[in-house]
């Protein structure tokens, strides 16, 4: 068994630290390699944070809400392996690796060979995001966006999880599809209907609507605004056109 410290990971040449959102997995959980743990935000993106090692989350360093510095530990995770070392995240982009023999064994059973060249963005049209992992898993086992817009995520805010892509996998293989029969028109779930009460709701800005706020504020602070009146007495011009206004009409056709 080895030790593996987790840190926050460089999301930019300027970015030096991110805020903590929210812990997707908790003490005691088994992780994936490239499973998302948590997520970061920082003045340039929020996104989700892979694990570079597979094992068992031990300790959570950084709480939610907490800002850290790129390169300090957030988590330790306990491996196989027999070598203790640090997980430099921000010095690795996140790699593809062989399924585990689970995954495999469905990947045969439907067939699946080669890596296709559909590529899964991170985030659809619709604003659904998906992890590095499901992406991985859904170009491995050719699933379309479509297909993938059509899974029914039990992750936080809906999000696809890998037991809800593998479940996937195993209705299609089996003819039991989880395509819902509504749909918008586009092969995309139809969206629930909308509901209006006559309550008034207050809700918390989130940490980006928090910066705008302050930018703007800081704007004020900070950047002169200015507005110059100046005053002009044009009665005698007023007076002047009044006077030849029709004559020059009658002459030049045109208004003075």
């Amino acid at each position: 068994m080895a030790l593996v410290e987790m840190v926050m990971p460089k999301m930019g040449e300027s970015i030096m630290e991110g805020t903590i959102l929210t812990w997707l997995k908790k003490v005691g959980d088994t992780i994936d390699q490239d499973e998302s743990v948590l997520e970061v935000a920082t003045d340039k993106v929020d996104t989700e944070v892979p694990a570079t090692h597979a094992g068992v989350l031990t300790e959570i360093l950084a709480g939610e809400g907490d800002v850290v510095a790129v390169g300090k530990a957030i988590a330790v995770i306990t491996t196989e392996g027999e070598e203790n070392g640090t997980s430099k995240i921000e010095e690795k982009a996140p790699r593809k690796k062989s399924p585990p023999v689970a995954e495999k064994k469905i990947l045969a059973e439907v067939g699946v060979g080669a890596v296709t060249n559909v590529k899964i963005p991170a985030r659809s049209e619709s604003g659904r995001f998906y992890s590095p992992l499901v992406r991985n898993i859904a170009e491995e086992e050719k699933i379309s966006l479509v297909e993938l817009e059509q899974v029914s995520g039990t992750g936080k805010e809906g999000r696809v999880t890998k037991q809800d892509i593998l479940s996937f996998i195993q209705q299609r293989k089996s003819g039991v599809g989880s395509i819902p029969t509504s749909t918008n028109g586009h092969g995309r779930p139809a969206p629930p209907p909308l509901t209006i009460s006559g309550e008034d709701e207050i809700i918390e800005m989130d940490r980006m609507r928090k910066m705008i706020a302050e930018r703007m504020v800081a704007s004020k602070q900070i950047s002169p605004h200015v507005t110059s009146f100046v005053e002009a007495d044009l009665s005698g011009v007023v007076f002047w056109r009044n006077k030849w206004k029709d004559s020059f009409k009658e002459k030049e056709n045109e208004s003075l």
